[in-house]
């Protein structure tokens, strides 16, 4: 009698319950990135200390906001590239 060389996987005990449809199945997606999501993030807070400091210097709102826009928006190559 010879012996199989390919022995079977045992049996596991208690089977996995199936998954309910819509609960998070591994075949979705998500919106964002990781890295996507810190370097956005990262803009963002960029862009309000910016836009906060701008405030404190001028006490004008508009002027804050277009820093904060600027300073958001031009850290955002910089930080994809930065953050691996």
């Amino acid at each position: 009698m010879s012996r199989d060389p390919h022995p079977r996987s045992p049996i596991p005990a208690r089977p996995e319950p199936p998954a309910p449809a819509g609960a998070g199945t591994p075949s979705e997606t998500p919106l964002l990135s990781m890295h996507a999501a810190v370097v956005f993030l990262a803009a963002v807070i960029i862009g309000l200390v910016m836009g906060g400091l701008m405030f404190l210097h001028d006490k004008s709102v508009p002027a804050a906001v277009a820093a904060g826009l600027v300073a958001a928006g031009g850290s955002l190559p910089v930080l994809h590239k930065l953050i691996a």
